[in-house]
């Protein structure tokens, strides 16, 4: 009996015109190839190819092997791809997530992914502020520096503290705060959410406080409230990982250093809004994120924790 995969292999290689297109496009050795199609040859007692260092023919009972069979080839190969193209994840995936996602997830990344994926489309929410995730139909959250409600599982991507920070040319004018107390004395820029809170919770020496605050400016988008930080608007409290490279550039500078807010749901995180089992196009570009993002933010050294679940007590209310 004849072996369907010699048989598609020479249509591959008569197709090809060479054998070493050939098994570039199969991925595979030359050599093998070769091999496989000796061994066609001799199972069908005949030759089936011509062979020269510098050209390849078939013969005439090659030629007729190849007319007769190779649409039947084809066909058998399209039945295996529309029946792998049936069990690949697809589908859309909601993702909400920090409206400065896209400062440092690159768009080749999702290049890549569709190439993987083409059955998945990807629909991105960006927005800082706190949003209902059952609400707004939202498969993921991407979030930093948000406190997630209770009754999702969460996947810890990548610590971030959220400390205070300010312009240098803001510090001169105003004379820097000394105590959590004197932040109330301070021009202060918030996130903007749907309670209007003007309360920041931070630690510090003296455990964990809450301090009243004087919010001259709100703004649902972390990336512009860092850029009204740097223009010297006020005093915000920002992810480490936003502030640091600022700072680095001297347009930002540390306020009340021994200050922060480094709660475990401040750092970058990753919520799931489905119980188990996971909508398989949600669970592929999960795992897309964490190996993109942990790579990228984080080192096993500083996170011990990075991409493990996490899933919080209480009820499904965001």
């Amino acid at each position: 009996m004849l072996d369907l995969n010699d048989l598609a292999m020479f249509v591959q290689v008569v197709r090809a015109g060479s054998f070493s297109e050939a098994a570039r496009r199969l991925h595979m050795p030359a050599n093998t190839l070769s091999r496989r199609i000796d061994q066609l040859e001799g199972q069908l007692g005949t030759r089936l190819l011509h062979r020269s260092t510098r050209k390849l023919a078939t013969s005439t009972e090659g030629q007729t092997l190849f007319e007769r069979y190779a649409p039947a080839i084809d066909q058998i190969l399209e039945i295996g791809r529309l029946h792998a193209d049936e069990h690949a994840p697809s589908g859309s995936v909601r993702i909400t997530a920090m409206a400065g996602l896209f400062e440092f997830f690159r768009m080749e990344w999702l290049v890549e992914f569709y190439a993987l994926y083409p059955h998945i489309s990807v629909d991105f929410l960006l927005d800082d502020t706190p949003s209902d995730l059952i609400a707004e139909r939202v498969d993921l959250a991407l979030r930093m520096g948000v406190e997630t409600g209770s009754g999702f599982r969460v996947r810890r991507l990548a610590p971030s503290a959220m400390i205070l920070a300010a312009s240098p040319a803001y510090l001169e004018r105003r004379p820097p705060p000394r105590t959590l107390r004197e932040l109330a004395e301070h021009d202060c820029l918030t996130i903007s959410t749907r309670q209007g809170r003007s309360t920041w919770r931070l630690q510090g020496p003296r455990g964990s406080q809450d301090v009243t605050i004087n919010s001259r400016f709100a703004v649902n988008d972390m990336r512009v409230l860092a850029q009204a930080c740097v223009a010297e608007l006020g005093i915000a409290l920002l992810p480490q990982l936003i502030v640091e490279p600022a700072i680095a550039q001297g347009k930002l500078a540390r306020v009340l250093s021994t200050w922060r807010r480094a709660s475990a749901e401040s750092g970058l995180q990753l919520v799931y809004t489905s119980r188990p089992p996971v909508p398989p196009a949600v669970a592929v570009f999960a795992e897309f994120l964490v190996a993109k993002l942990g790579d990228t933010m984080t080192t096993p050294s500083k996170n011990n924790h990075a991409g493990k679940f996490v899933t919080l007590p209480g009820t499904d209310d965001a």
